[in-house]
C-alpha cells in the first residue's frame, strides 16, 4: 500500500474512496439527512442552504439519496466479491493443484459461466428470484467467479512446479499443505487485484441493473435508478442525474486506477519474492 501511495493518480483514488467510505458511514450519524423523507411542497428545488444539490420528483433530498445510494452499492459490491471469491479461488486452486479430469470438469464450468453475458444472466436470476439487495447481491457475485477461477488456477499452474513446492511435497508435504500454506499465499498478488477491478465492475453492474429497473427496488436509494429518474427531469433539475452520475464516474476510475497500479506494485514484488524462493540454497 505505501508503494501505491506513492503512485498520484493511485492516491487521488485511495483519497476520493475514502471520502465515499467516510460520507456513506459515518455523515448519516453526523447530518440529519433522511434520504426517503418527502415535502411535496418542495419538488425538484435547486440546489440551497437546506438542500446543497436540490431534491428530486417527491421532493427528497438528492445529497442524502447519493450518500445512500454509495452504502448500497459498496454494500452489493462487497458481498458480490465476497461470493465470488469464496467459490471462485477454490475452484482455480483446485483445478491448477491437480489438473487432469478435475481441472477439466472445473473449468468447463467456468466457461459456461463465462460464455453467459454478466447483466443477461444477472437480470435472468432476478426475474426468478425477485428484486431485492440480496437478489443484487448474489447475481452479481455469481458473474464474478470465472475471473477468480481463471486468474487463480493461472497462478497455481505457474506456481506448481517452482522448487520450494516440490520441496515441500518431498519433504512429506500433503497435498492440502501444499495447496493452502505453500501456493496460496504466493498466489495473493493477483487474486488482490482481481477483487479491486471485481469491486468496480460489481458497482458498475449493480448500477446498470437499477437504471435498467430490475436492480434494487425503491424507495431504497441507488445511483442507478437516480440516473434512470433523474434524466427525465434533465433540463428542470440537472444535479438529480448529474450528481449521482459524477460519484459513480469517479468511483469506478479510482478503483480501476488502484488495481492497475497494485498489479504493476504486487507483479515487481512477486517476481523478486519468487526469484528468492525458487534460487538453490
Amino acid at each position: 500500500m505505501r508503494l501505491a501511495l506513492k503512485h498520484p493518480g493511485a492516491a487521488l483514488g485511495i483519497a476520493f474512496l475514502a471520502v465515499v467510505l467516510l460520507a456513506s458511514f459515518v455523515a448519516p450519524l453526523i447530518l440529519p439527512l433522511d434520504p426517503l423523507a418527502q415535502d411535496f411542497t418542495a419538488t425538484l428545488d435547486p440546489p440551497s442552504a437546506a438542500h446543497w444539490f436540490g431534491t428530486d420528483e417527491l421532493g427528497r433530498d438528492i445529497l442524502a439519496r447519493v450518500i445512500a445510494g454509495a452504502r448500497t452499492s459498496l454494500t452489493t459490491a462487497a458481498g458480490a466479491v465476497l461470493i465470488a471469491g469464496c467459490i471462485g479461488v477454490p475452484i482455480g486452486l483446485v483445478a491448477g493443484f491437480f489438473g487432469g479430469w478435475r481441472d477439466a470438469v472445473l473449468m468447463r464450468l467456468v466457461d459456461v459461466l463465462l460464455a453467459l453475458p454478466g447483466i443477461l444472466f444477472a437480470m435472468a436470476l432476478i426475474a426468478v428470484i425477485g428484486r431485492s439487495q440480496m437478489a443484487a447481491l448474489v447475481a452479481v457475485g455469481i458473474t464474478g467467479i470465472p475471473g477468480f477461477a481463471r486468474i487463480t488456477r493461472a497462478q497455481v499452474l505457474a506456481l506448481r512446479r517452482l522448487d520450494f513446492v516440490l520441496a515441500v511435497e518431498a519433504m512429506g508435504g500433503s497435498a492440502s499443505y501444499s495447496m493452502f500454506r505453500t501456493v496460496l499465499p504466493n498466489a495473493w498478488s493477483p487474486i488482490l487485484v482481481q477483487v479491486v477491478i471485481l469491486t468496480s465492475v460489481a458497482i458498475l453492474l449493480e448500477a446498470a441493473l437499477a437504471f435498467l429497473g430490475v436492480g434494487i427496488p425503491p424507495p431504497a436509494p441507488s445511483w442507478g435508478d437516480m440516473l434512470r429518474t433523474g434524466k427525465q427531469y434533465l433540463y428542470e433539475a440537472p444535479t438529480y442525474a448529474v450528481l449521482p452520475g459524477l460519484v459513480l464516474t469517479l468511483t469506478i476510475l479510482s478503483l480501476d486506477t488502484i488495481g492497475r497500479t497494485l498489479a504493476r506494485v504486487l507483479e515487481d514484488r512477486q517476481g523478486a519474492h519468487l526469484a528468492t524462493l525458487d534460487e538453490p540454497a
